[in-house]
């Protein structure tokens, strides 16, 4: 159930956050501006207890917790998507197909999404880790995923009664969480050592 939850909601960040960078950076003048504002005005609001605002009042249902913890994570995404936008419709290539009449949308789907195809795998990957914890943090307060469905969060909540006779009962999922969180983590530094060889070179100089 973490894992599926942080896969979800990752894709509604990722899908959230590629639609207002890539509109924020191709458009560029107000629409940027007002796009940007917008995801500042997200981003200084304590995402964490936001979450647990809306969950304590509307229940922790496992679509809800999908919904709330994909749609208060976009800005992040978002910015480092408007921030590669930029670079890429400087591009000769981009600046041809415009050239030639290419219509906005025709431009972005053929040409600059494509281009960011690599941040935004590696962005999701780091994002599924972040998205577990969230889940594995309020599921311990008793705000995530419910019985009789588990959770590693509620899990380590539900051991926490007995860790000095039985402290494998935390240990396990608190173990489990650690690992996977690792893992995706890891996978986004490969990923991003894969799409660009010269960070990979960098770190072992």
């Amino acid at each position: 159930m973490s894992l599926l939850i942080g896969i979800l909601s990752m894709a509604i960040t990722v899908g959230a956050g590629v639609l207002i960078g890539a509109l924020s950076g191709y458009a560029g003048g107000k629409v940027d501006a007002l796009l940007m504002r917008a995801t500042e005005l997200v981003m200084v609001f304590p995402t964490f207890f936001l979450i647990i605002l809306v969950v304590a009042s509307f229940g922790g249902s496992v679509p809800l917790l999908i919904l709330v913890i994909g749609l208060t994570s976009w800005p992040v995404a978002a910015r480092i998507v408007r921030g590669e936008v930029l670079k890429v419709r400087a591009r000769e290539y981009v600046l041809a197909a415009r050239a030639v009449g290419a219509t906005p949308a025709r431009v972005l789907a053929r040409h600059v999404l494509p281009a960011l195809a690599a941040v935004v795998i590696v962005s999701a990957t780091v994002r599924v880790g972040t998205n577990i914890l969230i889940e594995a943090g309020l599921s311990y307060l008793g705000l995530g995923v419910q019985p009789p469905l588990a959770s590693w969060g509620n899990m380590v909540a539900d051991g926490a009664r007995f860790i000095r006779t039985e402290w494998w009962l935390t240990a396990i999922p608190a173990l489990a969480i650690f690992g996977t969180v690792l893992v995706f983590n890891l996978l986004g530094e490969g990923l991003r050592d894969l799409s660009d060889p010269r960070l990979a070179v960098g770190r072992r100089r």
